[in-house]
């Protein structure tokens, strides 16, 4: 019996007990009543023949699930669409799911979804959208502990790393078109312009600043749709319904009017379906302009000038991120775990189609000339 491994039914012939009874009392384990006899008889078994209990295997830590967490503020609009397209198409190279959760704008529904990140356990948190301020200290702490990353506006100060957008910017790319082409009487057409939708504000203030510059800041009417909009559940239609009601009322107040912008494609689109309603003609009549370079943006027949700022990408710029910090957390070149915050911001681009072009008196201008 040299060199051959005792086991507990060794023991169990030995004290003349069951297997069972040598398992109970070896391992401390009482719920069954034993008598004082056959407790010494299976440990002097025991002692005799040299058996030791087997050491219970550590239960494997489970395997983490790799989910990277997205949170919308709705998917309504085809720019949001667009980022989780970018997100989800770099995570599934690297074997990553996606759990979306859609706030619909409600803070609500916002603090619920933090709230669930401890069950959900995720490796990665991405915000397409600036979080509201009221749980930025929330998002900052969960920061601490997974990556997070937020697709945002360039002036929103955050603690967390960040794809970038300079709206301002934007708004100054779509005036400048515009103006060059000698428009002078223009509207905007935007959502409410609210304190928690910063992004839109900044967007119209680089617009009508570039306006203001060239001297023409009083010929440029701002529309923005009621607060109550934010507040309701955005349907599928709800933009394209702020551009077509908006540029109804605007025809009935402003007949000097020569060019109408949206904030978006969505709401361009609705434009567009307006000025076709009241028989105009685009870009004949009035040029329009929109924001996203959407899909529907490139078709044929709406061919719409818009401003390309590379949304896709920047999907896959925050999921990058989170890769990278995935990496920077497992494998250590440094006894001291690095902090790094990332900044990515594209410049954008206008991409000019058949919506805008030079406005009436103008063109009649242009044709005396040659």
């Amino acid at each position: 019996m040299a060199g051959k491994k005792v086991t507990s039914s060794d023991v169990a012939k030995k004290a003349g007990v069951s297997q069972a009874t040598v398992s109970m009392v070896l391992n401390k384990k009482y719920n069954v009543s034993f008598s004082k006899e056959v407790i010494r008889k299976v440990e002097e078994a025991a002692a005799e023949l040299g058996y030791e209990v087997p050491k219970h295997r550590a239960k494997k830590e489970e395997k983490r699930e790799k989910l990277l967490v997205v949170i919308s503020p709705n998917l309504t609009n085809p720019y949001y669409v667009m980022l989780l397209q970018g997100i989800e198409s770099r995570a599934a190279e690297q074997g990553f799911g996606i759990f979306v959760c859609n706030t619909q704008r409600d803070l609500g529904m916002e603090e619920r979804y933090l709230k669930m990140m401890p069950q959900l356990n995720p490796q990665g948190i991405i915000y397409i959208c600036n979080p509201s301020q009221c749980f930025m200290e929330t998002v900052v702490d969960l920061a601490k502990r997974i990556p997070v990353v937020v697709i945002n506006n360039q002036d929103e100060r955050l603690e967390v790393d960040a794809v970038e957008l300079d709206n301002s910017k934007l708004g100054r790319l779509m005036a400048r078109h515009l103006l060059e082409l000698g428009h002078r009487h223009v509207a905007y057409i935007a959502p409410p312009l609210t304190a928690r939708q910063k992004q839109r504000s900044r967007r119209v203030e680089g617009f009508l600043k570039e306006f203001q510059k060239a001297g023409l800041g009083e010929n440029v009417v701002i529309k923005a749709a009621d607060e109550q909009i934010d507040r309701d559940i955005p349907g599928i239609d709800s933009e394209y319904k702020i551009g077509y009601n908006l540029t109804r009322e605007l025809l009935k107040e402003h007949q000097e009017l020569t060019a109408i912008v949206g904030l978006n494609d969505m709401i361009a689109f609705g434009i567009m379906d307006a000025l076709h309603d009241e028989k105009y003609k685009v870009p004949g009549d009035m040029s329009v302009m929109g924001c996203d370079n959407t899909l529907f943006s490139k078709v044929k027949k709406v061919s719409l000038t818009t401003i390309e700022h590379f949304v896709i990408y920047k999907g896959m710029d925050a999921c990058d991120i989170i890769m990278k910090k995935i990496k920077s957390r497992t494998k250590h070149y440094t006894e001291i775990e690095p902090v790094s915050i990332y900044h990515v911001e594209y410049e954008p681009q206008i991409v000019v189609r058949g919506t805008t072009s030079y406005p009436r008196d103008e063109k009649r201008k242009i044709n005396k000339n040659r």
